[in-house]
């Protein structure tokens, strides 16, 4: 009987949001603060049960307003600000990837991984309102729904060449919690999203290049605080492996 009290309290103690062992690719972005619309990001890829950092940090941008939690794999179970539709805010937590949307017939040289070419009948759904919320769509042209012209997705517009999508309030969509959210090219070096994670586009094209889809891989979007107080439970990255995400 003690044997089974004993087992039934170190279950208990174990960590429940620990991050799946199928992952072997993590994108890790860090915000200073809550309210930070600037930050670091960088990649990592697992060997055996080590996170080992690719590459130095890249700059990246955020939402004008900073971070929020987001409804994701990890993080929507915390207390705090959670994201709504046009707060500005990034989702904060982790997150599995989606598709590549690109108006571009083919990803980067070297890149391998899902993706869909936009035409003019592809729209992303960003009204509450709409039972199609936070869902890729592709409308029939020749008899286009009432909504379309403003939820559809934009053509030649260089900073959406590249969009990978980031599962946010995805399984399923909860109507007003964020939608859209993606990593994308930056529209000037000091210019916030409205709630993606942004970069220039040498970098948002390596990361490209780098993401396979049978390794998984996920993203990390944490204020610096969140990240030192979850790493160990959430099987994250050891910050003493890239210090410089962190300064």
């Amino acid at each position: 009987m003690r044997l089974l009290l004993l087992l039934l309290t170190l279950a208990v103690c174990q960590p429940v949001f620990a991050l799946d062992s199928s992952v072997r690719q993590l994108i890790v972005s860090i915000a200073p603060t809550w309210d930070s619309s600037v930050g670091k990001l960088q990649l990592f890829e697992r060997q055996k049960d080590t996170w080992m950092p690719v590459g130095e940090p890249v700059r990246v941008l955020y939402g004008k307003n900073g971070l929020a939690w987001g409804k994701g794999e990890l993080g929507q179970e915390q207390q705090g600000i959670h994201k709504a539709e046009r707060d500005k805010r990034a989702p904060a937590g982790v997150f599995a990837l989606g598709t590549i949307y690109t108006y571009d017939k083919a990803l980067p040289d070297g890149a391998s991984y899902p993706f869909h070419t936009i035409t003019a009948a592809d729209a992303w759904v960003d009204d509450p309102l709409n039972p199609l919320y936070n869902q890729h769509v592709v409308i029939d042209p020749a008899n286009p729904p009432p909504w379309f012209e403003k939820q559809k997705m934009r053509l030649d517009d260089p900073p959406h060449r590249w969009l990978v999508e980031i599962r946010h309030n995805s399984d399923p969509p909860v109507p007003g919690a964020g939608s859209a959210i993606f990593f994308h090219i930056q529209r000037g070096p000091d210019r916030p999203s409205a709630g993606c994670t942004v970069m220039t586009q040498p970098a948002i094209v390596r990361l490209i290049r780098w993401l396979r889809k049978g390794d998984n891989p996920h993203y990390v979007l944490l204020p610096r605080e969140e990240y030192l107080r979850l790493w160990k439970t959430w099987g994250l990255p050891d910050p003493k492996t890239s210090p410089a995400l962190f300064d």
